[in-house]
């Protein structure tokens, strides 16, 4: 588990990244609401670290690339294929999520290759739906985990987080615009938060 709202997997050298959500900041200026500009580029710079400080042979992305169909502007399809020009021995799968099959496939000028869920590899059964598989533990996504930290004044602190149950993996969502569901640590479940550049194990009440 990866500070950067990733998960590394060094018999594969595969990157997983879930709910990256690509374009959707110009999603949501498409149709009229305010929101910040940039998050392509900062999710994309923040892709080009976790790369080179491990080494990836492999990058997948757990459902969730493009956010919309209002996502697909020149400006975001633009950055997307200078940044896979940069990568182009590395290797790309996208397992399909469900705002993958409102927006549509990546263009095909990326080089993605694009599977439905679930797709088997190694020991795990990769889906974005955190739905159990009969044979494999699931890592998935979709929910964008965040656990809930209380402190004796009543401070209150939503941090995005690793949810571990004995069958079951939740990537926190990468993308830097995405909200977040929150769950609790329980018998079974653990619960890692990232913080400060760090993965911290939270303890159930």
């Amino acid at each position: 588990m990866l500070a950067d709202k990733a998960l590394y997997w060094p018999a594969g050298q595969a990157l997983l990244i879930a709910d990256i959500h690509f374009g959707k900041a110009a999603a949501y200026r498409a149709l009229g609401q305010p929101v910040p500009s940039g998050t392509t580029r900062d999710n994309l710079q923040r892709l080009d670290t976790l790369l080179a400080r491990h080494g990836c042979r492999q990058l997948i992305f757990l459902g969730d690339f493009l956010h919309a169909r209002h996502a697909r502007t020149q400006a975001t399809l633009a950055a997307l294929q200078a940044w896979r020009e940069r990568h182009g021995e590395l290797e790309i799968l996208l397992i399909r999520g469900n705002h993958d099959r409102s927006a549509g496939d990546p263009p095909a000028t990326l080089n993605i290759r694009v599977v439905a869920e679930p797709y088997l590899l190694g020991p795990f059964a990769l889906q974005h739906e955190p739905t159990p598989h009969p044979s494999h533990p699931v890592l998935a996504g979709h929910v964008h985990p965040v656990c809930l930290l209380r402190g004796r004044a009543r401070q209150r602190l939503r941090l995005p987080c690793f949810s571990l149950d004995e069958r079951l993996c939740l990537l926190p969502a990468f993308g830097a615009f995405t909200g977040g569901m929150q769950v609790d640590a329980a018998p079974g479940r653990r619960l890692y938060a990232l913080a400060d550049g760090g993965v911290w194990p939270i303890q159930a009440d």
